[in-house]
């Protein structure tokens, strides 16, 4: 690999979105551009992003929801030889397009986001790497998350799974290069493949204008329900089991007690506003649900949330990859959400890295989270002012949600209410919390690490 401009396809089931790795290919994307390189996206779903749409990538086509749940899960649908049929059909499909693609952008060094790793949807990992090498063209795949840390475990259906696993979940080569997010991956991907990686953790442009109130989102409280007086406390992740937002809800039930409130009521909030006695603490969900498998997860949030008298609303339909109108209906960035946020939570059990941490920081807002894993051995040790939930799950209740002990959340609750009404030791922590960004995750320590790369 050198710094000779290339032809550069980026591939992810999808873009344009706000899931984390849509997030941060558009970085890379914006580096690799900036080095002179021309960067063709190719996706099942290209949301608001310009690239070309390859509409069998996607996951969440019913039938590739199938042949994933016959890989890693259970034989359900398929006997061995029809799940290898199956597999096949979408493999030949997929190489196809591939090769148009190639040829048409003409192609000379690719970038598989996950695709090579999860397996969210298995014929693209198979039929990109034979493509690879039918063109003998370089690679460095971005690995975000991998197969084996799906929650709920693996268990590998057959001689063909076993097979696309051991070779192309990811795949070795000489113009092969990895990059996981964090040392617990480079640890495992070692172990497990024999495959040296570089770490390129998540970053951001922490030098971008702050985000602000302006006439396009100033109605942004009003259209989700909520008064001036109001605290809004954020959960920006998808909805998903292992952002663990049992915890967001378990957190703000504590802070909406009688004797918090009165706390709020009498000190008043960080920038002046009042409390009163009708103002209400809500927890807000911007996320989508689309990719909970199983559709049990957010009903489970509702039900517990509605049992616990917390006030959560969702607003998916409202909060999209840019702003636009949908139907004559304007919505709001992701970007929108953190201008009107009091704090934000982010609980998850499980993370590659934290995109949400980065936009709290990047945001100047306080923040709430579990010490997940990695967080703990990458993150953590780097000296932010967070409100923890500690880092170990006490058990998980009927409906599978996570429980931390109650003297951890009261606690956090304790924090969380310093950083909500007083307004120094919330500037104190949040500037802390964003110069460290800026030195340790910003766009350009994504410069360093990609032009060494790149040049290597």
């Amino acid at each position: 690999m050198n710094n000779k401009a290339k032809n550069i396809g980026v591939f992810h089931y999808q873009v344009g979105r706000t899931d984390g790795v849509s997030l941060e290919l558009e970085k890379w994307q914006r580096v690799f551009e900036e080095m002179g390189h021309t960067v063709h996206l190719c996706a099942g779903d290209l949301g608001s992003a310009e690239g070309t749409l390859i509409e069998e990538m996607y996951h969440h086509i019913p039938e590739i929801e199938t042949l994933n749940y016959n890989t890693f899960k259970k034989l359900r649908n398929f006997d061995a030889e029809g799940y290898k049929a199956e597999l096949e059909l979408w493999v030949n499909i997929l190489e196809k397009r591939f090769r148009e693609f190639f040829l048409e952008k003409k192609i000379d060094f690719i970038i598989p986001q996950n695709v090579w790793c999860v397996a969210a949807n298995p014929a693209v990992g198979v039929a990109l790497e034979n493509i690879r090498r039918e063109f003998d063209i370089p690679a460095l795949a971005h690995n975000h998350d991998f197969f084996w840390e799906r929650s709920g475990g693996v268990a590998l259906t057959s001689a063909t799974a076993i097979e696309l696993a051991q070779k192309y979940l990811p795949p070795r080569g000489e113009k092969i290069k990895h990059a996981v997010i964090n040392s617990l991956a480079q640890k495992q991907l070692l172990e497990r493949k024999g495959l040296a990686s570089t770490i390129v953790p998540n970053i951001f442009d922490f030098d971008a204008p702050a985000w602000e109130k302006d006439e396009y989102n100033a109605d942004f409280r009003e259209r989700i329900g909520l008064k001036e007086n109001d605290i809004l406390i954020l959960q920006a992740t998808r909805i998903v089991a292992r952002k663990g937002i049992e915890l967001a809800i378990d957190f703000v039930k504590a802070l909406d007690t009688p004797e918090r409130r009165e706390q709020f009521k009498e000190k008043g909030l960080h920038d002046g506003r009042s409390f009163d006695d009708d103002s209400r603490i809500v927890l807000v969900l911007a996320g989508y649900a689309r990719d909970d498998m199983a559709g049990t997860y957010l009903p489970s949030l509702k039900e517990k949330a509605a049992h616990d008298g917390v006030d959560m609303i969702h607003i998916e339909d409202l909060v999209h990859h840019g702003r636009q109108t949908i139907d004559g209906e304007k919505t709001y960035s992701l970007w929108d959400t953190y201008v009107f946020s009091d704090f934000v939570t982010y609980p998850s059990l499980w993370e590659g890295w934290g995109n949400q941490f980065l936009e709290a920081l990047r945001a100047k807002l306080p923040v709430m989270l579990f010490e997940y894993p990695v967080y703990k051995e990458d993150i953590g040790t780097k000296g932010f002012q967070v409100v923890s939930l500690g880092a170990e799950v006490q058990d998980y209740d009927q409906a599978g949600l996570a429980r931390v002990q109650a003297q951890i959340v009261e606690r956090a609750a304790d924090e969380a209410l310093i950083l909500l009404t007083d307004s120094e030791a919330r500037k104190t922590a949040v500037e802390q919390n964003f110069q460290l960004g800026q030195k340790y995750y910003s766009m350009n320590a994504l410069r360093e690490i990609l032009g060494k790369l790149m040049n290597n």
